[in-house]
């Protein structure tokens, strides 16, 4: 893929979205970026996340708490802290820039106590798209349970293209699916005709809520 301009800025970076491509760096130590368009697009229907018996018993345990906003960075390092990683410092400068400027955000799962950060997933909203960036999970099922818990916020917010990018066997185990570049590039223009916002409505006070809409839904 072609190396970026070393003066790429957040501005440029949100219109690379919007064409249909993203950042990534080839390692955590390296200076420069490259752009990415895959051929084949994962995606996650947002009528369509697969709750299995494990995900439901998980969802309704007790011991977490889940929170938007409130620790982007946090997420950010949770997902980079791994051995190999394409969450360089400069990917990481450009993306708390878009949080700053309300394009980039977060959801955190907490312990019971609200106090340890044990899982999240990021992204990035344009319109009614939700691109994800990466999740991390530092408890068993805890990035499953973000990611059931996001799914859920992004209807719930008008929200109607889930972008992971690439499809991994653990997003497939969820519902996630692969698409033709073409058809992501027409589901991604009609998502950008529309508004939607990511803080426009709080999280549900408990997982019942989240399973019911889902079960109805899926």
């Amino acid at each position: 893929m072609p190396r970026d301009d070393p003066d790429i800025s957040p501005e440029l970076l949100l219109r690379a979205y919007a064409a249909g491509v993203f950042p990534m760096a080839e390692t955590r130590d390296d200076p420069d970026l490259f752009w990415v368009d895959p051929r084949r697009r994962g995606v996650i229907p947002l009528d369509g996340f697969r709750l299995s018996r494990s995900l439901r018993r998980a969802l309704r345990g007790q011991n977490y708490r889940v929170t938007i906003d409130r620790d982007f960075t946090g997420v950010l390092d949770g997902c980079a802290d791994r051995e190999e990683t394409w969450i360089s410092d400069r990917i990481r400068t450009l993306y708390l820039s878009l949080f700053e400027l309300g394009h980039a955000h977060s959801l955190e799962i907490w312990d019971a106590g609200g106090k340890t950060l044990i899982g999240g997933v990021y992204g990035v909203t344009l319109g009614r798209a939700f691109f994800g960036e990466s999740m991390f999970s530092r408890r068993r099922d805890a990035s499953k349970i973000a990611l059931a818990w996001l799914v859920d916020h992004l209807r719930r917010c008008g929200f109607t293209l889930f972008d992971t990018q690439f499809l991994t066997p653990h997003l497939a185990s969820l519902g996630a699916m692969e698409i033709p570049r073409a058809e992501y590039r027409a589901r991604l223009a009609e998502a950008l005709e529309g508004d939607a916002d990511f803080t426009d409505l709080a999280l549900p006070e408990n997982a019942q809520d989240v399973l019911q809409r889902m079960t109805q839904t899926s």
